[in-house]
């Protein structure tokens, strides 16, 4: 059997999305809204498996055939027919189910690859003797035949995403290096165009030298088009002695689908907000263009407090090795008003509170544009994993000068809260009751500030194309130097584009840090609810959980490469290290021996120090933190991060050598079972599943009721289209840094 981190246990966690009472309570209209953005989000999410690995796509309609001709109850018969053990084929559940969840074969949080945890020959059985393959036997053979090796390959470059040596992306072809990708940003930003909705695939001809196309996801592809946006981008181009071709046109048939959807929500939208916003989002979808994106988002922002809530697009750049292509996601939720109305009551506080963080006043945004802030319940949430909070749109110049929207996802959280005491690692018997008690109020206040005051805060500063600054370069002092600023973003340049690899990282990790350093803040807490001694406990357990994630953060780390696979726990490990560096005994992290005589650990917090040890260290680190971020210092944000980021087997911690004891006792992320939409007549009908990896898998066969079958033979012809850019997955490409 494969080694446990790259399997998903028989025994993982399976959770349900409760909406059903916030469904009740949606007008016909408000319903009908809902169920045609569902669809759309839900048609956009398949482009989530293109772009994740080579042979997700075709695992994904291997499964649905099997699933859609077959309940996983009827298959389990013939499974244990086929000489399968119940555990056996409860892991092909689980599998399936993940690949599901995670749309694709690789964990959204952690971008880890995940193989079944039974034997190939025994899958192989199951697969060409199920009912889909009695149906269509050569087709399932030749799906199998296609994705099986890569199916179970764990050799060393498919074990995580990555760019060349470090590991597998489709949003590159597979002979791509990261100097690849930094001459592609360089060209991109010369052309003033974004990486966004963007997949790269480079051929060397046979003039020698590299072409590279540029592809923009959009439901044309060669039409001629009114556009003159988009149309002066498509072409050829000569850039650093390479050539670049903009193209466009990917996933073309899915998002088709996406925009036939947007173009029914339309009717029943609430205000000429939401209309005109749809209308560019089918815009963007259609053409490619990230502008009408934009605009899109702008009208968004202006939509205050709507029942039903939603964004779509190319969003977040986690996935992407090098930090700048969004991955597709599509979620739709509905006002939670009494907890939406805490976060208001945070909001309206919210110019005061921006006073209290350590940086100067000139670092700060000049106007703080109030933003809408709702705690939703979640009816749909497509992508690659569920988010428990939400700051966007992610386009630099709308943050800056038309503002944002932060919405914290409450049944999500929910989810989140459920902890066992049996299953709590790593902490002191005595602190997990507290834990249990204060784990869940404390989030909420940490999501709260981490988007409200983390991600809207601080300013960037920009020379525009006419070569003015939105700040004062004569008067505005570095505080970290005490001389004038010596760099800023040039026009065309974002957060993203210019810190690249370590942007996500980076900007999490100053958002979590505002949140650690503003819940000390006596105002805070009472806006939440809490005073006196729980007002005490919840600024423990917040710090506390932030000390612990820093420690589990370590399965997350690859010592072969030396790299982070995910941004959020990445940021949480600095932030330990941070906390360590404090000293004074704030914060202890001791290699133990568990009850079961295994190697354990335990971490350890000084509540008593929290103000006057860890405070302090905050204010200093993120005062750097923003400065290095407000003027674009990449030299320097790198060497600041990615020293802290770093993992040694250094005394007292020894951090290295605690990995492997995270490992042992980690704990797989919970599966989450979301509910469809079903329309009958003209009226939307909430469709439930049970919390079990049966009932994710029968939540997904039933998704796509009319067109299940052409999804799959659209997917299978996307893939089977470029799959020339990924042969010999395993060979990594020469020149890589």
């Amino acid at each position: 059997m494969a080694d446990a981190q790259y399997i998903l246990p028989n025994d993982i966690g399976v959770s349900s999305l409760d909406c059903r009472e916030a469904f009740r309570l949606l007008s016909p209209t408000e319903r009908l809204y809902a169920h045609h953005l569902s669809r759309a989000s839900w048609y956009g999410g398949l482009a989530v498996l293109l772009q994740t690995s080579p042979e997700a796509p075709y695992i994904y309609a291997l499964l649905s055939r099997i699933f859609r001709a077959q309940d996983p109850d009827e298959l389990r018969q013939h499974a244990l027919a086929e000489g399968l053990t119940e555990e056996e084929y409860q892991a092909f559940l689980v599998y399936a189910a993940g690949v599901y969840s995670n749309m694709g074969n690789y964990k959204s949080f952690g971008d880890t690859k995940f193989v079944p945890n039974l034997p190939k020959e025994k899958l192989e059985r199951v697969i060409l003797g199920s009912k889909a393959a009695q149906q269509h036997l050569e087709e399932v053979r030749g799906l199998w035949q296609t994705c099986a090796e890569l199916m179970f390959s764990l050799e060393s470059r498919l074990r995580h995403l990555g760019l060349g040596k470090e590991g597998i992306t489709t949003y590159f072809s597979g002979n791509c290096t990261i100097e690849d990708a930094k001459l592609a940003q360089n060209f991109l930003d010369s052309q003033n165009l974004s990486a966004y909705n963007t997949r790269l695939f480079k051929e060397v001809r046979q003039d020698g030298k590299p072409h590279y196309e540029v592809r923009l996801a959009s439901v044309l592809s060669t039409e001629p088009t009114l556009d003159s946006e988009m149309a002066s981008k498509l072409k050829s181009y000569e850039y650093q002695g390479s050539h670049f071709w903009v193209t466009r046109g990917d996933y073309a048939p899915i998002l088709q689908k996406v925009v036939e959807h947007l173009e029914k929500a339309k009717t029943y939208a609430a205000n000429s907000h939401q209309e005109q916003m749809l209308a560019q989002y089918i815009e963007s979808f259609t053409q490619g263009s990230i502008e009408a994106h934009k605009r899109g988002s702008r009208f968004w922002i202006q939509d205050k407090g709507p029942i039903v809530e939603s964004y779509i697009g190319f969003i977040e750049s986690y996935r992407d090795p090098f930090g700048s292509r969004g991955e597709f996601e599509g979620f739709v939720a509905i006002v939670n008003k009494a907890m939406s109305a805490k976060f208001e009551w945070l909001v309206t506080s919210a110019e005061q509170l921006l006073k209290e963080l350590p940086w100067p006043p000139a670092f700060e945004k000049d106007k703080f544009l109030t933003p809408d802030f709702t705690s939703l319940d979640v009816l749909t949430f497509a992508g690659s994993g569920i988010p428990a909070g939400i700051n966007i749109p992610n386009y630099d110049d709308l943050r800056q000068t038309e503002g944002f929207k932060n919405v914290s996802l409450g049944n999500v959280l929910a989810v989140a809260y459920a902890t066992q005491r049996e299953k709590l690692t790593f902490l002191e018997e005595n602190d997990k009751d507290l834990y249990i008690r204060w784990k869940g109020p404390s989030f909420d206040v940490q999501v709260g500030l981490h988007e409200l005051l983390g991600h809207g805060s601080g300013k960037l500063f920009v020379q525009d194309e006419k070569g003015a600054f939105n700040f004062d370069p004569e008067t505005v002092i570095n505080p970290e130097t005490g001389e004038q600023i010596q760099s800023w973003y040039r026009s065309g340049e974002t957060w993203d584009s210019k810190f690249s690899t370590i942007a996500s990282s980076y900007e999490e990790c100053r958002a979590e840090s505002v949140g650690l350093y503003l819940c000390l803040n006596p105002q805070v807490l009472e806006i939440f609810g809490f005073e006196g001694a729980d007002a005490e406990d919840v600024v423990y357990v917040n710090w506390l959980n932030m000390v612990r994630a820093g420690l589990l953060a370590l399965e997350f780390y690859t010592p072969e490469a030396s790299s982070w696979r995910q941004a959020h726990m990445q940021a949480r490990f600095v932030i330990l290290r941070v906390l360590l560096e404090a000293g004074e005994g704030l914060v202890t992290v001791t290699p133990t021996t568990g009850s079961d005589g295994r190697p354990d650990a335990r971490v350890r917090l000084d509540r008593s120090k929290i103000r006057s040890v860890g405070k302090p260290a905050l204010e200093r680190f993120l005062q750097r933190l923003q400065v290095l971020k407000s003027t674009g210092d990449v030299a320097g944000g790198r060497a600041l991060y990615e020293g802290y980021a770093a993992v040694t087997d250094a005394p007292p911690e020894c951090f290295l050598s605690l990995r492997d004891t995270v490992l042992l006792r980690k704990e797989a992320r919970k599966l989450i079972v979301q509910p469809n939409t079903h329309l009958e007549g003209s009226e939307v009908q909430l469709l439930e599943y049970e919390a079990s990896a049966t009932g994710l898998i029968r939540s997904f066969s039933e998704r796509f009721p009319e067109d299940g079958p052409e999804l799959e033979e659209i997917l299978i012809q996307l893939a089977t289209a470029d799959a020339r850019f990924w042969k010999g997955p395993s060979e990594a490409p020469s020149g890589q840094a």
